[in-house]
């Protein structure tokens, strides 16, 4: 869930940000001077909504929807055909993920939510409050980017540009640009679908560079690091027997877990179906033995596991190529000195 504090601090943030808005707006003698003040910089304050529009970026907008006017024409077009062709894509998709949610409702025993074709993204319920940062620069990058397309489609078509802007609606983060509304209800609608188009079509380009570069990413960054060398260690969970002092650390490369080589990930999950299907090498112990020595069976380091390959019930511990302490052997009938000796090294 969200963090209490987070919320606290958004809606506080808001409180105040509206309080001194209205206070100000309210005074005779400040008020001239802060509407003054917030019209020479673009700004808008409503309830959870603050908003900031400029023309500083106008003569770009202008520069980029009057070049090369025949490739703008064929590169709109296309955002024409392909905005009519997701609109029904879209309808499809929202119809089956409708289906889907009606039939989990009446489900007494309902599916994952995962098995969604659609997922709405609640920051703190299905996305961590640390990707937040991702999440909402994400946004704001997709939605500039879609409003550039709208604004230099709009120029390309003759419909005067006012201004271009961003906004914030309690943490979202958005864009939008200010078209004038009679340019853009006198021209033709073929016109205007290459506007309203333009948006979905720059998203959908945009999309389609970020999965290029994060494939071509190893190509690309090849000079500042390497690959196929080993598992890297990004997590070790709190309740994991390799967490600890003698266990991994985050940051840790792993190229062998026994005599089995580890080049990639893909590496380290054959290495543990194959080491879990063998008999491991170690001391074993019966479980009376173990109970009469009052010895601690599981460790920060090391966990012990019951063993039934023999004829009595055992608790045994793997040796990790510890010859020079102790000569590993499969099932040796234990004594106290080698037990001792065996915590020593691993505890």
């Amino acid at each position: 869930m969200i963090p209490v504090p987070v919320v606290v601090t958004v809606l506080g943030g808001w409180c105040a940000v509206y309080l001194a808005d209205t206070l100000l707006k309210s005074s005779n003698s400040l008020k001239a001077s802060y509407e003054d003040w917030l019209l020479t910089y673009g700004l808008s304050v409503s309830p959870f909504h603050l908003r900031w529009q400029t023309a500083l970026f106008n003569r770009q907008f202008y520069s980029w929807g009057r070049w090369k006017p025949r490739f703008l024409y064929l590169w709109f077009s296309m955002g024409m055909v392909f905005g009519i062709v997701a609109m029904f894509g879209s309808v499809i998709l929202l119809g089956k993920t409708l289906l889907q949610t009606l039939t989990q409702m009446l489900t007494e025993a309902p599916k994952a939510q995962n098995d969604r074709m659609l997922q709405v993204v609640v920051p703190g319920v299905n996305l961590p409050v640390s990707q937040l940062t991702y999440f909402f620069s994400a946004i704001l990058i997709s939605g500039v980017i879609h409003e550039v397309g709208h604004g230099v489609a709009a120029i390309r078509e003759q419909v005067r540009f006012n201004g271009f802007g961003i906004f914030i609606f309690i943490v979202y983060p958005g864009a939008f640009v200010d078209l004038f509304t009679t340019h853009l209800q006198l021209i033709s609608p073929v016109q205007q679908l290459r506007i309203f188009c333009a948006g979905v079509w720059h998203n959908f380009v945009l999309g389609v560079a970020s999965f290029m570069v994060l494939f071509l990413l190893p190509a690309i960054l090849f000079p500042f690091y390497y690959t196929g060398v080993g598992a890297l260690v990004t997590e070790v969970a709190e309740d994991s027997p390799a967490n600890g002092p003698r266990g991994l650390f985050v940051g840790d490369l792993v190229t062998n877990l026994q005599d089995c080589p580890v080049y990639n990930v893909e590496d380290w999950n054959s290495c543990l179906g194959d080491i879990s299907e063998k008999s491991q090498v170690g001391y074993c112990s019966t479980e009376d033995l173990m109970a009469q020595l009052n010895v601690v069976v599981t460790t920060a380091s090391q966990t012990f596991a019951f063993h039934t390959a023999i004829s009595w019930t055992t608790i045994c511990m793997p040796v990790c190529q510890h010859e020079k302490l102790l000569k590993p052997a499969k099932f040796v009938e234990p004594t106290w000195t080698a037990i001792r000796t065996l915590f020593q090294a691993f505890v």
